[in-house]
């Protein structure tokens, strides 16, 4: 980071007991943690925000800024094309990962692709480039010591497969207890308040060069998933750039919503559902509902 100093420490303020969000999350049948703050000014509002959390995809923001910093340092080249092989492909159910045959593109538009969709192929390809050891790196050197990224996608899964004997994402119980991924001491992991200083200096153009920080900004902003943080501000005027995650019982999203007035909130919602059927409706929905609550209070401040 260009500036990591406004990345390290702790803000007080954490309202973890905070009745409204105890009430959202309880009536979603989830487990919620939740940091949102202003971008400019640092005014946060904060519930279990220094809880260490199962990333899930959204780690793939943190690989995303370390291939645009390695970008500007001349080390890649995003316009690179690169070919996956059809039989090298990461599990997945979107992009490349769900395509049958090899596939060749720039490593800029599997960047779009890990983003907008998900995807995992296009995730372990830009790692295989970057290295996960860099990403870890960059963590490190901006302060943010509570993030970690252990392993890529294709590892991740076969960790589902070796505690589970099957293929398939569980959803018995007794299977999903089981799963590493879902230990925050031994998955990719950080903390709700960590995710968003590094969201907020990719948007003060802190995380990378302004013109790779634009670049990432403007990958976050096509992601197409409506039904988490967006479905929490559905107007045509506010834009809300974000990255998902998702894993049994995980359902995450973080991101930045911006306002026509130029207010500009980093938010990131973590939470762990009370079930573990993989259709989680009022899980996602929480999402957007309780990030909408905690805009509207930074916003009532200002």
């Amino acid at each position: 980071m260009t500036r990591p100093e406004r990345l390290a420490g702790r803000s007080a303020g954490d309202t973890a007991g905070d009745g409204e969000f105890d009430g959202l999350f309880r009536a979603a049948g989830v487990t919620g943690f939740l940091h949102a703050v202003d971008v400019d000014t640092g005014a946060e509002v904060a519930y279990g925000a220094d809880e260490s959390v199962v990333t899930a995809s959204v780690f793939k923001v943190a690989l995303l800024v370390e291939f645009f910093r390695q970008a500007d340092r001349g080390l890649l080249d995003p316009a690179e094309r690169v070919t996956i092989m059809a039989d090298r492909h990461t599990p997945g159910p979107t992009g490349v990962a769900a395509m049958a045959d090899d596939v060749t593109m720039s490593l800029r538009d599997l960047a779009y692709l890990m983003i907008a969709v998900s995807d995992n192929t296009a995730a372990d390809t830009l790692i295989g480039r970057v290295g996960l050891e860099a990403v870890n790196t960059m963590l490190a050197s901006s302060g943010l010591t509570g993030t970690r990224v252990e392993h890529d996608c294709a590892e991740l899964f076969a960790s589902i497969v070796q505690d589970t004997g099957q293929q398939e994402m569980p959803t018995d119980p007794a299977a999903v207890s089981r799963l590493r991924v879902l230990d925050p001491a031994r998955t990719n992991r950080s903390t709700p308040r960590e995710t968003t200083r590094l969201l907020a200096a990719i948007w003060r153009d802190e995380a990378a060069s302004p013109e790779s920080c634009a670049w990432i900004r403007r990958l976050m902003g096509l992601q197409v998933w409506p039904h988490r943080l967006a479905a929490g501000f559905p107007y045509d005027d506010v834009a809300v750039s974000g990255k998902t995650g998702t894993l049994p019982t995980v359902r995450n999203e973080a991101g930045v919503v911006e306002y026509p007035d130029g207010g500009r909130y980093a938010v990131a919602v973590f939470t762990r559902s009370y079930g573990t059927a993989q259709n989680q409706p009022r899980a996602d929905a929480v999402i957007g509902t309780s990030a909408r609550v905690a805009v509207e209070r930074l916003r009532a401040r200002s």
